[in-house]
């Protein structure tokens, strides 16, 4: 067992094998995100990665919310130029995106509550998203005179199809976890009071599956994002994976 990271104050890590939990950490401020959060979850993630016993991690919000989105009192008396929180935040917040996508576990986001902007952008960066029913999500860069820069123009129309993801962004519409299922944003919706039981449920069950294939999955659906159909064939057919448990699985069934 890797020895969890030490002096973190936004960010919570829990491990309870298979699982790791990862909590954003500020309830008082609704989870809002700092460039202080957003290293102390890269260096959990980080951690996460090198866990051998952590096979899903779970990404979470302490109290009523995931994150309310950047807490722009973090950035002082910055200018916020051409609408980007700039490089304080951007660049910790694609470090973090690049390892939810990057760890061999598979990322879960538990969106409990609030989760707007930049935190609705690091929830679809996940693997699996399972929201409250009641949750209240958003993307509300356009209401604050902002611009997306972690994934959202890209992520939003993938998960949710162009029409629906041009009219979220262009009126600023909250919706509600229940809706973010419906429109393939979160794979599960469930009322609050039994979303963490939901989300152990489904943590346990991926995890009983083959370490080796889960992490081939996660590399071939990253790659279907970024190729077109006949690349990401050819991608699928010609990456090989270091799956050792194969023999083991369907012994009984030869």
């Amino acid at each position: 067992m890797t020895p969890a990271p030490a002096g973190l104050e936004s960010v919570r890590v829990d491990l309870d094998p298979p699982v790791a939990t990862i909590t954003l950490d500020r309830p008082q401020a609704l989870n809002a995100i700092t460039p202080r959060m957003l290293a102390e979850l890269a260096t959990a993630l980080e951690w996460a990665g090198r866990e051998p016993d952590a096979v899903v991690v779970v990404l979470t919000g302490a109290g009523r919310a995931f994150s309310a989105g950047v807490d722009l009192k973090a950035l002082g008396d910055r200018a916020l130029d051409g609408g980007t929180v700039g490089d304080l935040l951007d660049l910790p917040a694609r470090r973090v995106i690049d390892l939810i996508g990057g760890i061999g576990a598979v990322v879960i986001a538990k969106v409990n509550g609030h989760c707007f902007t930049g935190a609705l952008e690091l929830a679809l960066a996940c693997d699996i998203v399972i929201a409250a029913e009641e949750a209240v999500l958003g993307d509300t860069h356009a209401k604050w005179g902002l611009r997306p820069t972690w994934g959202m123009s890209q992520r939003l129309p993938w998960l949710a199809g162009a029409a629906r993801a041009r009219y979220l962004s262009y009126t600023a519409a909250t919706f509600t976890g229940r809706q973010a299922a419906d429109w393939g944003l979160a794979a599960l919706a469930c009322p609050r009071a039994g979303l963490d039981a939901a989300t152990a449920d489904v943590a346990a069950t991926v995890a009983a599956n083959s370490r080796g294939s889960l992490a081939a999955y996660k590399d071939l659906y990253r790659a279907a994002e970024r190729l077109a159909l006949p690349a990401g064939l050819a991608y699928e057919a010609a990456t090989a994976y270091p799956i050792d448990d194969t023999e083991a699985r369907i012994a009984k069934f030869r």
